[in-house]
């Protein structure tokens, strides 16, 4: 298929992870944000044919893994309510809060439902105006055009039963915090080519400047990551820190004008706390207030939520680039995709699924069984 086959292409491949070879002299470490990254980069065995001295770490760059468990939980405890139609994209559904996941509350007799898309709720709402219909907008800047359009919409037609559990997250928040934590062993990134898209990547390029890190905005097929990868191996080498675009087919300084303009327009900045990383300042959106009518947190009083996380569990050093799936003595055993401990082993992006997805908890359990 043209404009995929044509980013896929072996040779080309093998030129570019030669390429990388004949440009770095030392070992560095690079993390991409984003999990649709982590998941081509795991599928194709990017990070197998580069040179060793070039380690990629898995960012947090999959909404559903980084929703809290906190958000998970009321979510759980809106969607018990007998008067609630409980709507949610799948993945949500499988994801482990304190006191199980949606999908067995469904199994409960729950009326927990999966759309497509934020509009698909807002159409149940219209056909159920004795129901109270809520939908579970996580996600990244991606996303949030549709459920920003979504509410926007109910708003003007004066749907009254729908509402919306907020939880999205901005990236450049996060990626400013891991830069600046303890044990930090980052030094560049390849940054969200669909987040970018949206948004633009002027904030990127203040973040270089600021932390003295080379990022350079990526796609998501094998030649664009691995084209990615030379690209901040060349600054790394060099000693720079600059802000470059790969993904120049379809990211721009400016991202999406009217997208961006409506996005903060139903939502404003906020705290918000992320799986695993802990409370960030200002990285996430909620509801602004003239559209706080449509704000199911508001509506069903379900901030007093006390959560229990799985002892086991080791995604939140996953997320931050600190350890590997394959490290976490759970991985493979205990946490499977039918028996997930944590949402990176849920989420069609996380970096637990992809490792467990591609084989490589085969691995694992190979050489944990090496003596000595």
């Amino acid at each position: 298929m043209r404009y995929v086959d044509e980013y896929r292409d072996p040779a080309l491949a093998a030129k570019l992870a030669e390429r990388i070879a004949e440009t770095v002299t030392r070992p560095w470490v690079i993390m991409e944000v984003c999990g649709g990254q982590t998941h081509s980069i795991v599928r194709y065995g990017i990070d197998r044919v580069i040179p060793p001295a070039v380690e990629l770490v898995h960012g947090p760059g999959c909404p559903v893994c980084v929703t809290s468990l906190e958000m998970i939980d009321r979510a759980h405890a809106i969607a018990s309510r007998p008067d609630v139609v409980f709507t949610s994209f799948g993945d949500m559904l499988r994801v482990p809060g304190s006191r199980g996941d949606l999908l067995h509350l469904r199994g409960q007799g729950a009326d927990v439902r999966v759309v497509y898309s934020p509009l698909d709720a807002l159409r149940i709402a219209r056909e159920n105006p004795s129901r109270r219909v809520v939908f579970f907008a996580v996600g990244f800047e991606t996303t949030a055009p549709a459920n920003a359009m979504a509410v926007w919409r109910a708003r003007r037609e004066g749907v009254t039963n729908f509402s919306m559990l907020v939880s999205h997250v901005l990236v450049p928040p996060v990626i400013a915090t891991i830069l600046q934590s303890a044990g930090n062993r980052v030094q560049a990134f390849l940054g969200p080519g669909h987040v970018c898209a949206v948004m633009g990547f002027r904030e990127y390029a203040s973040l270089s400047e600021r932390y003295r890190v080379p990022m350079v905005i990526t796609g998501f097929e094998p030649l664009d990551l691995l084209e990615g990868i030379w690209m901040t191996v060349r600054q790394l080498e060099a000693g720079r820190a600059e802000l470059e675009n790969q993904y120049v087919r379809a990211v721009s300084a400016e991202g999406n004008r009217p997208a961006r303009d409506l996005v903060f327009e139903v939502f404003e900045v906020s705290d918000r706390k992320w799986r695993g990383v802990g409370s960030i300042p200002k990285s996430g959106l909620k509801l602004a207030h003239e559209y706080r009518a449509h704000d199911a947190e508001r509506l069903f009083e379900v901030d007093d939520i006390v959560t229990r996380e799985s002892p086991l569990c080791i995604s939140g050093q996953i997320l931050r680039g600190l350890k590997k799936p394959c490290d976490c003595p759970a991985f493979g055993r205990q946490c499977t995709p039918q028996t997930p401990l944590g949402a990176t082993m849920v989420s069609s992006e996380g970096a637990c699924a992809a490792y467990y997805q591609y084989g490589r908890y085969l691995e694992s359990e190979a050489a944990r069984e090496v003596p000595g």
